[in-house]
């Protein structure tokens, strides 16, 4: 309110304003002084007196004048006004700004951020110029908030029917945005003299913040992605409200004028990252900041845009679904013209089940999905942010900048309406080493391996094929019986199993489009971007683990999505490149598992016939590489191996091909790592062994073992299992036990293997997976000693804070605060005249803590959380060393040139993580946060309940180091067995 006053040149308004603010005991904000003095700026012949008393009594509440310049947040000609207006009594004053010079504090990267001489940052391929004119075309689409592009079933010839219904839902989408239009302007005017008591929320306000005409855009799109079987009407009014959100958004930007000064400052950002540009030893993040610091004129990069709130963009998304529902028609004859008009609404509203839920459902009449399915059109538009950029992203150099260039973006991925990460993260001074990963990741620049897309695209428009995840088109869907429930002949036995019938096919079709369309939107985007080199902004979750921003095409989808993406700048192969690429097609396959790396290498070389016959002959020769594991990586590789081959110098061939370094079951190796337990870091890979060691199989031979001895005792479950336990069957438990999987999940995991294997009687599924699952668990505590004491510690911890009242909150090994957010659910009501919709907000903070969700997420919460932070460590080290570094989580990638070099610096940095004492830090940690500044009244009142958590938090589980000193052979040393802890193998699946 002060600031809109401040426009309008109304200081006696804000005068009373301060007043009113003295009255309630609350002091005005840095923010409330910058429009005081804009107004005085704007105010002809202000008094100097006037100026002086506003910087007395904002010097007197602990600000200073640099302060209003270098923490406020300026729109338009703001700044200027309020530097006018200063110096009106200071007529010399300019602001004295300085550039962060603060670097992380963690010991892990100390070296990193201050020993800078021999790194060796990497450059993109491209010139200055070349990356600004990147930026101006990633610009406009951001600005036009959508894209549209040709889909991958463009090629389809057009039949005379397919042009006629074409031109049929061109017409019928013109009158719907002509009645969209009318009823949301008489709906407005209606809203506008609403009394605002009557409601919770009046949505007027909300629906002038863009023109009406993009409301309709947005409504009209929305019917045209709409699926057959329909849409729930809560996600349908998230996605609409959501899109209004992100153009306001962008609007915002636009109005205040700060799109002309992110031209100015990215055009000096491009000399640091551009191959033309000046050699520096910053980083991306340092040198954005001092440019945005060096360019101090105008308006903030950041302007303090606002998102609307989640509540308000869902309400208005149902409003949005109202409105469509009510006012768009169709003629119910529309494919037969010769019968009589008879208007009937395009979509509906109606309840179905999900489980025991009634759900409330927006489903297109079956005209429109026979119109759409018959027009078979081929342009698709999505939402800028889906799309990869076409320029490298704004660095992250603060929790609420970075990424898009005008898109909003969420540094942190929460909850929808959820704002305790972002006040913890807003708290948090030291985060450079997470933004500066971010950024390292996002600056990999990546390309489409367009001979690999094409083969896939091909079977993709000839009838799909679900052996290699190429979803089939609907019309392969099965057929929907048709009976009448009326029908006398018909048993109410025969009339279930068709109704049953009819529903399975029902679900499959819905599935199939689901899964086809899915498809059709990554070719589509990766087919738009075939010519072009593109980069993936990068976010994380509250654990710190990092994706892609765009949510559809990156590189942490499926086998086909990877298989179509390298990088864009290529290296050579050198002398042992060709050798990775071989080894990482093996790895591919899901073969040689427990061979050595020579052994891998020996296999590969054995099957080259195999490996280039697919190369050239992928669709008609043998096709050895659709039994892979993941077939169109191992095809992609195949092209690779024999592309090299055939060069004249396989050491001198460019490659663009990522060789993937996958983690051995990484859970499990920080847990063996933190209780220093040698025989379960042997095995999964963290001790030097001749082969590379299975812990599935380990696992699976273990509880073999186990079994034998009960079936001598005379179990007769163990007696049917005889010759059943397989790696496979254990592979999925084993896994996920680590991340707090449950003896209920683990036992379906196992029935669900057991129900695969045809051989097994199906009545006892249930006493084989409920056995199995204890044996599962009996053999890993066996292997890994000190993983369950860790586990039950964390646990009890959790427990007990959660109980106190808290919710469970620690600091990474880098500085990244994380906080559990599981609270109680509430539930909130949306009322609309088409149906209550209820939320359960379980992230009020207002609400007690979740126990039982505190306690159990705690353990895999915390090991995810280490295992970002090495991650982070690994890609700081090789982005210094001048790497290609990307990951999907515990997969590492990077040149088959570089694959040494990796390795070795992710062996270090996991040793140098492990060598921090990272228990008894977070035990420190939690009793500081926990059982310190406790009222003595407080203690009183629970004194019991005090004692045990602060003996539980203070009591780290043993130390375990000497134990593995004295496993190991007797001349070890500390220094030589944290050496030791990685052996060369173990970084390979």
């Amino acid at each position: 309110m002060i600031r809109v006053l401040a426009k309008h040149n109304n200081l006696n308004q804000i005068g009373r304003i301060f007043i009113m603010l003295e009255e309630a005991n609350l002091k005005p904000n840095l923010g409330s002084y910058c429009s005081v003095l804009e107004c005085m700026g704007r105010k002809p012949n202000c008094h100097p007196k006037v100026v002086t008393r506003c910087l007395t009594q904002m010097e007197e509440e602990g600000f200073s004048l640099d302060d209003v310049f270098r923490k406020g947040v300026f729109r338009q000609d703001e700044r200027d006004m309020v530097l006018k207006a200063v110096q009106i009594v200071q007529p010399d004053y300019q602001p004295s700004l300085k550039t962060d010079t603060e670097q992380c504090s963690s010991s892990l990267v100390h070296n990193y951020y201050t020993q800078r001489s021999d790194h060796r940052y990497p450059k993109l391929n491209f010139s200055q110029e070349e990356l600004q004119q990147r930026f101006k075309k990633q610009l406009t689409i951001e600005q036009d908030c959508t894209i549209t592009i040709d889909s991958v079933e463009a090629n389809k010839p057009i039949t005379e029917n397919i042009a006629k219904m074409r031109k049929l839902l061109a017409d019928q989408r013109v009158q719907w945005h002509q009645s969209l239009l009318l009823a949301l302007r008489e709906s407005k005017k209606i809203l506008a003299i609403t009394n605002t008591a009557d409601y919770k929320h009046n949505l007027y306000p909300y629906l002038c913040v863009l023109k009406d005409e993009d409301y309709v855009d947005i409504m009209i799109q929305s019917i045209d992605e709409l699926p057959p079987s329909g849409e729930a009407l809560k996600i349908l009014a998230k996605y609409l409200g959501g899109r209004v959100n992100t153009q306001y958004s962008v609007r915002q930007k636009q109005h205040n004028q700060t799109v002309e000064k992110l031209n100015n400052i990215y055009d000096t950002y491009t000399d640091l990252v551009a191959k033309d540009g000046k050699e520096y030893d910053t980083l991306p993040r340092e040198q954005w900041c001092k440019i945005v610091t060096d360019q101090n004129t105008g308006p903030s990069l950041q302007g303090g845009e606002s998102d609307l709130p989640f509540i308000v963009t869902l309400e208005l998304g149902m409003y949005m679904v109202d409105l469509m529902v009510s006012n768009i028609k169709i003629n119910s004859d529309i494919l037969n013209p010769d019968f009589n008009k008879k208007l009937i609404p395009l979509i509906y509203h109606m309840y179905t089940f999900r489980s025991t839920r009634q759900v409330g459902f927006i489903k297109p009449h079956p005209i429109l999905s026979q119109m759409q399915l018959e027009a078979m059109e081929t342009k698709l538009t999505f939402d800028s942010y889906v799309m990869p950029m076409l320029c490298p992203p704004v660095p992250w150099n603060s929790v609420k900048s970075g990424a898009y260039l005008l898109t909003p973006s969420q540094l942190m991925r929460t909850a929808e309406g959820a704002m305790q990460h972002e006040e913890l993260l807003e708290q948090c001074q030291n985060l450079h080493a997470v933004l500066d990963t971010l950024n390292q990741l996002g600056n990999c620049a990546w390309r489409i391996n367009k001979s690999l897309l094409d083969i896939i695209i091909s079977i993709f428009n000839d009838r799909g094929n679900d052996k290699l995840d190429i979803p089939p088109p609907l019309s392969e869907a099965p057929k929907i019986p048709h009976f009448s429930p009326q029908d006398p002949s018909n048993t109410s036995s025969e009339k279930a199993e068709m109704k049953r019938e009819v529903s399975n096919a029902r679900k499959k079709g819905s599935e199939m489009h689901s899964l086809r369309m899915d498809a059709l939107y990554k070719l589509s985007i990766a087919n738009f971007m075939r010519d072009e080199i593109f980069w993936f902004p990068h976010n994380m979750d509250f654990r710190g683990r990092t994706y892609p921003c765009p949510p559809h095409f990156n590189h942490l989808g499926s086998d086909v999505t990877r298989a179509v993406l390298v990088f864009a700048d290529g290296k050579p192969l050198g002398p042992k490149g060709l050798d990775w690429i071989k080894i990482h097609l093996v790895n591919l396959t899901g073969l040689k598992k427990k061979s050595s790396l020579e052994g891998r290498l020996e296999y590969a070389n054995s099957i080259m016939e195999d490996i280039l016959d697919s190369a050239d002959n992928p669709l008609t020769g043998k096709k050895w590489w659709m039994n892979a594991d993941e077939p169109w990586q191992a095809l992609g590789c195949c092209m690779e191996i024999a592309n090299a081959v055939r060069s004249p110098d396989p050491t001198r061939f460019i490659s663009h091909f990522p060789v993937h370094q996958d983690g051995s079951c990484n859970g499990l190796q920080h847990y063996a790592a933190l209780g220093r337990d040698v025989i379960g870091a042997t095995s999964v890979n963290l001790m030097p062994c001749e082969l590379p060691q299975d812990v599935y199989s380990g696992v699976a031979q273990q509880v073999e073992e186990f079994r034998v001895r009960d079936a001598k005792n005379g179990v007769k479950i163990a007696k049917l299992l005889e010759g059943v336990i397989s790696r496979k069957v254990v592979k999925q438990t084993v896994m996920t036990v680590v991340y707090g999987v449950t003896r209920y999940g683990g036992r379906l995991q196992i029935e669900k293997r057991l129900k695969e294997i045809d051989e097994f009687p199906k009545e006892h599924l249930w006493e084989a997976s409920r056995y199995l699952v204890r044996l599962v668990f009996n053999g890993l505590k066996e292997m890994f000693t000190g993983t369950r004491e860790i586990q039950e510690w964390l646990t009890e911890s959790a427990k007990l804070i959660s109980k106190a009242g808290h919710s469970v909150q620690w600091v990474t090994p880098l500085g990244l605060p994380v906080i559990q957010p599981y609270h109680r659910a509430r539930r909130l009501v949306l009322k609309n005249t088409l149906q209550s919709v209820f939320l359960l907000i379980n992230y009020d903070t207002k609400q007690m803590p979740d126990t039982v969700k505190q306690k159990n997420a705690f353990p895999p919460n915390f090991i995810h959380s280490l295992d970002s932070t090495h991650m982070m460590l690994t890609s700081l080290h090789c982005h210094s060393a001048g790497l290609a570094f990307v990951s999907v989580h515990d997969c590492f990638w990077t040149h088959a040139l570089t694959v040494d070099t990796m390795n070795k610096i992710c062996r270090e940095q996991f040793v140098a993580l492990h060598s921090q004492p990272i228990l008894q830090e977070l035990s420190n940690y939690l009793v500081q946060k926990y059982c310190t500044g406790i009222s003595l009244e407080a203690k009183k009142k629970k004194t019991q309940e005090y004692l045990e958590l602060r003996l539980c938090l203070a009591t780290v589980p043993a130390d375990r180091w000497t134990v593995a000193l004295l496993l190991c052979k007797p001349s070890l040393r500390l220094h030589r067995y944290t050496d030791c802890l990685l052996g060369p193998d173990s970084w390979v699946v």
